[in-house]
């Protein structure tokens, strides 16, 4: 993998370790990296699904003054919309914040936002066409 093009998004997090599980559980993501940062005396993580050099870096912070809100989120494409469903009915459970899940028109798909232990937004969708889009306008004449 290389790392060019947008490599990562950094992201304050109050409780590393309930973050970790979070995006763990909800965007199939495991650590790939885990140290103590002198600089702010706190814990950085980075978090990634293999799929690409891409990752969500945590850094511990006492306070997240400005989380990503619904408009700004992450997104995560899923296997199926019965993920989604079972994933939004387990954040439900847990008293997560949880908008849809929503069926829209081409090209959004199918999608639900969760609210991460922060409040950050992760949006997790079936049958958005990102990929075929970049695809298709990869192929096209410059």
């Amino acid at each position: 993998m290389s790392d060019r093009g947008l490599t990562h998004i950094a992201l304050p997090a109050t409780d590393l370790d309930a973050s970790i599980a979070f995006y763990e559980k909800y965007a199939g993501m495991s650590v790939v990296h885990d140290r103590l940062d002198p600089a702010n005396s706190g814990r950085v993580v980075w978090l990634a699904d293999g799929t690409r050099p891409f990752a969500i870096v945590l850094i511990q912070a006492e306070t997240v003054d400005a989380p990503l809100v619904p408009i700004a989120h992450l997104g995560v494409g899923c296997d199926s919309r019965e993920q989604i469903d079972a994933l939004a009915a387990e954040a439900v459970a847990e008293g997560r914040p949880v908008w849809g899940p929503t069926d829209s028109p081409s090209p959004v798909g199918y999608w639900v936002l969760i609210g991460d232990p922060d409040h950050h937004t992760l949006e997790l969708s079936h049958g958005q066409e990102v990929g075929l889009t970049i695809e298709k306008a990869s192929k096209e004449p410059a």
